[in-house]
């Protein structure tokens, strides 16, 4: 598995939507990419300051965040914990 460093999670990315609300199936090229995703991991910190998101917490992030990579045939993002905006809570 991956371990980050510092201030970085990795995060699995919720699956883009198939279907639109009306039933229409959206092409690869058209399909927006998730703001949505898992922490599977969660680094250290950085400069005594300790991480506010842990593994399991289901967050939203910005738009543009993260570097997409695909570890063992599985994609990823691996991000700054500031780059979060919300975890959403049950």
């Amino acid at each position: 598995m991956m371990k980050p460093i510092n201030d970085r999670v990795v995060v699995k990315p919720a699956p883009a939507n198939e279907k639109s609300q009306g039933g229409i199936i959206i092409p690869d090229t058209a399909k927006e990419k998730p703001q949505r995703g898992e922490i599977i991991a969660v680094g250290p910190g950085k400069d005594d300051v300790k991480m506010t998101v842990k593994k399991g917490d289901i967050v939203l992030y910005g738009k543009y965040a993260g570097q997409e990579i695909n570890f063992e045939g599985i994609d990823y993002l691996i991000m700054k914990e500031d780059d979060i905006l919300v975890i959403l809570e049950d």
